[in-house]
């Protein structure tokens, strides 16, 4: 059943947008190769339109940038984002940002993910910590959960010698988006099952989480020649380039299809308060509907925020009302768990 023309009417993006995720989706598709492996050197050709940023040490719409290194036989680094309009006495909480991709593509130091965790920063009013996770096929699963996992035992571990004083790791939030958010959550679990000395994952902010299954759900079909970004092609490459080769793991994974036949049971564990969300126009979004009412079933405090009339990777647009509004709804969720803590306490 095809999307109804007033539907697919309501559509309606800049022509920027338009033809940013063109220009994107397009050399996604030329640098995948057909047996599995990427051309990187293909992908590289976005370097040449500028769209890498560097670290920025001196002030920059209220937040300085560094990058620090967690491991550097493995390339695990993270971009740190402070806001310079806090003062010593904030109680700070920080963000732990995953970027999206497909596991295979992208960087914390990619103009649009820069900028991104900029406006967290400045924004929420909390430090930021983007991820640059090893990617796919070059590394596959479950190479990303590691490398998410280790930089919460760095910043544990390393919190007085590379966190600002005025951070509270108790009030640790985990986000990302599309792949990013697939890992937030993970990761999220992997945390609830670990002792650290001074973190506490509170919150997971899962944005447009890429999810699956082996199944064809209605939007993956309905939206197969709308969706700009994640059609059916891409995402079963993506998948395929990130399993295990001759691991026998199919799509029906619980890492994939984290709510599905296979999935893992959270229900004794203290997992975090989620907010999910989901875009009318992305081809994932009854995945990621299941997942948010799989944490109800599971008996989780979760969120589901949606925007109708958006699509897959909307909130990296600025340009874009909805953009600014998920930063806002953010800083809300972020804000009310924190608050939680100093009522208990």
């Amino acid at each position: 059943m095809a999307i109804p023309e007033e539907a697919v009417a309501k559509l309606s993006l800049p022509l920027k947008t338009r033809i940013a995720l063109f220009f994107l989706g397009t050399i996604t598709d030329y640098s995948s190769r057909s047996d599995g492996t990427v051309n990187r050197r293909v992908f590289h050709l976005l370097d040449y339109c500028r769209i890498r940023a560097p670290p920025d040490p001196s002030p920059r719409k209220g937040v300085k940038t560094s990058d620090v290194s967690v491991d550097s036989s493995r390339g695990l680094w993270f971009r740190l984002f402070v806001p310079t309009t806090a003062t010593p006495r904030d109680n700070l909480p920080v963000i732990v940002f995953f970027h999206g991709g497909g596991f295979a593509y992208l960087a914390p130091d990619f103009q649009g993910y820069d900028a991104v965790c900029r406006r967290f920063a400045r924004e929420v009013s909390a430090v930021v910590v983007s991820v640059n996770y090893r990617l796919a096929p070059e590394h596959r699963y479950p190479a990303q959960y590691d490398d998410g996992f280790d930089v919460l035992e760095f910043l544990d571990k390393e919190k007085d010698r590379i966190l600002p004083p005025n951070v509270d790791l108790s009030r640790c939030f985990l986000a990302g988006d599309s792949a990013g958010g697939n890992l937030a959550h993970h990761v999220a679990v992997r945390a609830c099952r670990s002792d650290f000395t001074r973190l506490k994952v509170i919150g997971v902010v899962a944005i447009q989480p890429f999810f699956g299954g082996e199944e064809r759900t209605t939007a993956e079909i309905e939206l197969a020649e709308v969706d700009l970004l994640v059609s059916m092609k891409r995402t079963d490459w993506l998948w395929k380039a990130f399993l295990p080769e001759g691991g026998g793991m199919d799509r029906d994974h619980r890492v994939i299809n984290v709510s599905g036949p296979n999935a893992e049971d959270i229900s004794e564990l203290d997992f975090p308060a989620t907010m999910v969300v989901v875009a009318g126009f992305d081809s994932l979004k009854d995945w990621q509907k299941r997942y948010y009412e799989w944490l109800k079933r599971s008996g989780k405090e979760a969120y589901l925020l949606e925007y109708p009339n958006t699509v897959h990777a909307f909130y990296i647009f600025p340009e874009l009302p909805e953009s600014m509004q998920l930063i806002s709804e953010a800083r809300r969720f972020i804000q009310k768990q924190c608050s939680k803590l100093i009522n208990v306490e």
